[in-house]
């Protein structure tokens, strides 16, 4: 089954990303607009909230893929959601490469959640933005899901 990020994780990626409609450099000098995309984004391109909220989409169900592509471990919808949102912002090679993931392969859940908090840095430099965002990633990643019905 395919899973799909939960309103949860669009807006964990959307409160950390920020949303800017003219394109701008990121810490580590990558073009960026809207929601965190790099993949088309030029310094001083102007785009509207609808394109925002569509590249925000494309991007997120990349990472979608991604995560489903390289976690072999079955997830809930909080453990999907974090994996989703970390990912976007590091990128599918760094994933696909992390010892999160494989001590999640290799069913160690308290130790993958504790590499989340490893992922703070940009450039080589510890980032208070993006601890939080690692912080509140983890949290997600360990939260029992709501029992439904």
């Amino acid at each position: 089954m395919t899973m799909r990020i939960s309103e949860t994780g669009l807006a964990l990626i959307q409160e950390f990303e920020g949303l800017r409609l003219v394109g701008y450099r990121d810490p580590v000098g990558i073009a960026t607009i809207g929601w965190g995309h790099t993949k088309t984004a030029r310094v001083g391109q102007r785009i509207s909230m609808e394109r925002a909220e569509q590249l925000l989409r494309e991007d997120v169900a990349t990472f979608e893929r991604c995560v489903e592509r390289v976690v072999r471990a079955s997830l809930n919808q909080n453990e999907f959601d974090a994996l989703v949102s970390w990912a976007f912002n590091v990128g599918c090679g760094a994933v696909a490469r992390s010892t999160l993931v494989r001590k999640l392969n290799t069913g160690d859940r308290k130790g993958a959640a504790d590499e989340f908090l490893r992922w703070d840095k940009a450039g080589g430099k510890r980032l208070a933005g993006l601890s939080r965002r690692r912080r509140a990633e983890r949290e997600l990643f360990l939260k029992e899901p709501r029992d439904v019905g």
